[in-house]
């Protein structure tokens, strides 16, 4: 039997939409995630017996007609087609599953991602002709459903799904959370026999790449971010070391131009015997020799941490510095101060590990001295890179509650994108207008892209490493546009 996973084409006429970034978008670097989510479903699958087929219609970029005749090149055995969704493309991605139903209206339709998962019902109100939303994780949701429909038995029994019967949307209680991990195949293998890993692109990364998750979860508490809150949960759950360096050791040997894993764990750093152990285990290996690494982590990182995982090929680490206001960290539940900023960008320089730093506008409390706080921080800090967004309150979090509560959204789900699919603002806030956030941010990128003193340190950086020099120049050339872009 064969199961058909389908990341839907959207804005395919002005180029990539990365739906499985934290904000999907096409974005101003150009930018393309892997659909990891959605691949290790597929591998989980394929582990399980169950033939697979898969299309990232925006890795090609394939527009409707194009993806709509590889399904029906590639689908006609199909039981279950799994569709990727997002908040900004959920009524193109549920009018492209009313497609596949015509085509094939004995199979199953199940709609997985961030926004199905946090407004269940909502979703499958859009659509009689789909069968079902999965909640939260869905590897084992997807692969009980397959084996459902392959022995014959209801797969409306399935745990973790919302989903039609006889005309009434019901519910059934979530699936429990895998606990162990190392039973789910590597992205990596998948992405080897089934995707063309050039198609993909993370501007902070070294291309080619490989995108890989070490562990899910989160025990941070920040208010904004939407894969803890709808997806994983808050208890971080791991790959063991030993499954993570393997990883690793199959990259390397079947992947020989790649030049860099990026760890996409939401905060790959949360436990330092782990860590360290990873690292340990890519020095014996040799592989901090053979690949670089990046991964997303908090300031609370030590500097002894820090040096291990340089030791171990770490490049570039990741933080999500938000604000320069401490009462704004504390109303996002950030968890972090301003002491461990600055301490955490120092010991960066002293493990001589590149940053890129994030920074956001628009939470609760957001004023134009707070947002002037935070660009006078990332001045100050100088990371090798930064990035600057307003919030974008995704449905399911606590800052979605926040700000639809009290009226500050404005439009509806397919705002979250322009017309062109780069990132809108939908925020209104008291005495902040979405079009300001929106400038201050384009302003900021100025400001700090365009200073002598980073230009200097980019072409310095640029002569101890052509690749990063490369790396540069591409991600530049995307963004050149809206740094000069006429007001």
């Amino acid at each position: 039997m064969k199961v058909y996973f389908v990341n839907p084409p959207f804005k395919a006429e002005y180029g990539k939409f990365s739906r499985e970034n934290r904000s999907p978008a096409l974005t101003r670097s150009g930018t393309l995630y892997y659909p990891l989510w959605l691949i290790y479903a597929a591998a989980v699958c394929e582990k399980d017996g169950f033939e697979v087929a898969f299309l990232d219609a925006p890795a090609a970029p394939l527009n409707e007609e194009q993806a709509l005749e590889r399904i029906r090149c590639m689908g006609a055995d199909a039981r279950l087609f799994v569709i990727e969704t997002s908040t900004p493309s959920i009524y193109s991605d549920v009018a492209f599953a009313e497609k596949i139903r015509a085509f094939y209206p004995d199979s199953f339709i199940l709609l997985v991602g961030t926004h199905p998962s946090a407004l269940p019902e909502e979703t499958l109100r859009l659509s009689s002709k789909v069968d079902a939303v999965a909640r939260k994780e869905f590897d084992y949701i997807v692969r009980d459903i397959a084996r459902a429909l392959r022995d014959g038995t209801d797969p409306l029994n399935v745990n973790g799904i919302t989903y039609w019967k006889n005309g009434e949307i019901c519910a059934n209680p979530d699936m429990e959370y895998i606990t162990n991990l190392d039973e789910i195949p590597f992205a990596a293998r998948f992405i080897k026999e089934h995707l063309n890993y050039k198609d993909y692109f993370f501007a902070a990364s070294t291309y080619p790449e490989i995108q890989i998750f070490t562990g899910r979860g989160c025990m941070a508490r920040c208010n904004f971010c939407v894969y803890p809150q709808t997806m994983h949960g808050h208890q971080y759950r791991l790959r063991s070391p030993e499954n993570v360096a393997a990883e690793f050791q199959y990259i390397a040997d079947n992947f020989p131009d790649v030049k860099e894993v990026v760890i996409e764990d939401d905060t790959f750093t949360a436990k330092k015997d782990r860590v360290i152990e990873i690292c340990k285990l890519l020095v014996e290996k040799g592989l901090n020799k053979r690949l670089k690494w990046l991964c997303n982590a908090r300031v609370n990182l030590d500097l002894e941490t820090m040096k291990a995982m340089k030791a171990a090929g770490c490049r570039l680490i990741i933080p999500g510095i938000e604000s320069g206001s401490q009462q704004i960290l504390k109303n996002i539940k950030k968890g972090t101060t301003l002491a461990q900023i600055h301490a955490y960008i120092e010991n960066a320089r002293k493990a001589k590990l590149m940053v890129h730093a994030c920074y956001m506008v628009g939470n609760n409390g957001e004023t134009r001295e707070t947002m002037e706080e935070t660009l006078h921080l990332a001045l100050e800090l100088n990371t090798d890179t930064a990035q600057f967004y307003p919030l974008l309150p995704f449905p399911g979090t606590e800052a979605y509650a926040w700000a639809k509560a009290n009226g500050y959204i404005k439009g509806g789900y397919a705002d979250y994108v322009k017309e062109d699919g780069t990132i809108n603002c939908v925020l209104e806030l008291p005495g902040l207008s979405s079009e300001e956030l929106v400038k201050f941010c384009d302003d900021a990128r100025k400001r700090y892209y365009l200073r002598p003193r980073y230009i200097a340190h980019r072409l310095w950086r640029g002569l101890q490493s052509p690749e990063d020099l490369k790396r540069s120049l591409k991600a530049f050339g995307k963004l050149k546009g809206y740094l000069f872009k006429h007001e």
